[in-house]
C-alpha cells in the first residue's frame, strides 16, 4: 500500500505492540516522527511509524488529511468521511506488516491527525485499543460507543485553533454513551505538544487500566479469552 510514511523504530525480533503517529495540517511524517523517540525507550518491542497525510498542503513537505479550505461545521464530517476509508485501510497495512492486532495497536495524533484518530474509532470501535489525542476534536460527536478503545484526551488550555470546549464536549459524549475516556488539560498551553503533554501521554499508555477490564471482571468473564495477547 503506498503512503508516504516514516520508520521511527522497528525492533529486530517479532513486534508486540504497534504505534502510529499521525500529524496536523502541513506537516509531514518526519517531524511527526520526533513525538515517536518518547515512546520508543519505552516501548521497545514496539514498531513505531509516522504516517503521511495523502494530500499536499502548503509549502513541500507539507501534507494534509483533508482539505481545510472553506471548511465549515456542516462540510467537516463529509470531507472526513470521503479519506476514511483509506485512513482506515492504512492502520490494517500496519497491523498486517507487523503481525499486532488491534488490541496492540495505539493510533496516536495532534491536530487534523488527532481528528481523524477519533472519527477512525467511532467508525471502527475495534481498530485500536488506546487513542492518545492531543488537541483534537470530533467532527460531530459520538452517539454511541463501546469500551474496545480507551481515549486519552490531552489538550492545551489556551489553543486558539481548537478549543478545549470541543475536548470536553469529546470526553462528556463518550461518557454518556458508556465509552473510556480521560481528559488531561494543559495549562498555559496552546495549539502544541509539549514535555508535559507527552509526559501525560506516556503515563496514559503504560499505568492507565482500560476500563474494559473492571467490566470483565464485574460479568466474571475472562480477559483474553480468545488467546489474543493486550499490551496496552
Amino acid at each position: 500500500m503506498k503512503h508516504d510514511h516514516f520508520i521511527v523504530q522497528s525492533p529486530t525480533t517479532p513486534a508486540q505492540q504497534l504505534l502510529l503517529l499521525f500529524h496536523g495540517v502541513g506537516d509531514n511524517p518526519v517531524s511527526m516522527g520526533q513525538l515517536g523517540s518518547w515512546f520508543a525507550p519505552l516501548f521497545p518491542d514496539a514498531l513505531i511509524v509516522s504516517i503521511g497525510g495523502p494530500e499536499p498542503s502548503g509549502p513541500a513537505p507539507g501534507r494534509q488529511w483533508f482539505s481545510v479550505q472553506d471548511i465549515t461545521e456542516s462540510n467537516r464530517q463529509s470531507r472526513i468521511d470521503a479519506i476514511m476509508p483509506a485512513f482506515i485501510a492504512t492502520v490494517r497495512y500496519w497491523q498486517q506488516q507487523s503481525g499486532v492486532g488491534p488490541l496492540a495497536t495505539a493510533l496516536i495524533g495532534f491536530s487534523q491527525g488527532a481528528i481523524m484518530s477519533l472519527e477512525s474509532i467511532k467508525a471502527e470501535p475495534h481498530l485500536a485499543s488506546r487513542v492518545i489525542v492531543f488537541n483534537g476534536r470530533y467532527a460531530t460527536l459520538p452517539e454511541t460507543a463501546s469500551t474496545a478503545a480507551t481515549i486519552h484526551l490531552i489538550h492545551g488550555g489556551d489553543d486558539p485553533v481548537i478549543d478545549l470546549a470541543w475536548a470536553v464536549a469529546a470526553q462528556d459524549a463518550l461518557v454518556s454513551a458508556g465509552g473510556d475516556v480521560t481528559l488531561d488539560i494543559v495549562e498555559e498551553l496552546g495549539h502544541a505538544i509539549d514535555d508535559r503533554s507527552m509526559q501525560l501521554a506516556l503515563d496514559h499508555l503504560r499505568y492507565t487500566v482500560p476500563k474494559r477490564y473492571f467490566d470483565e471482571a464485574l460479568s466474571g468473564g475472562k480477559p483474553n479469552d480468545d488467546g489474543i495477547v493486550e499490551l496496552f
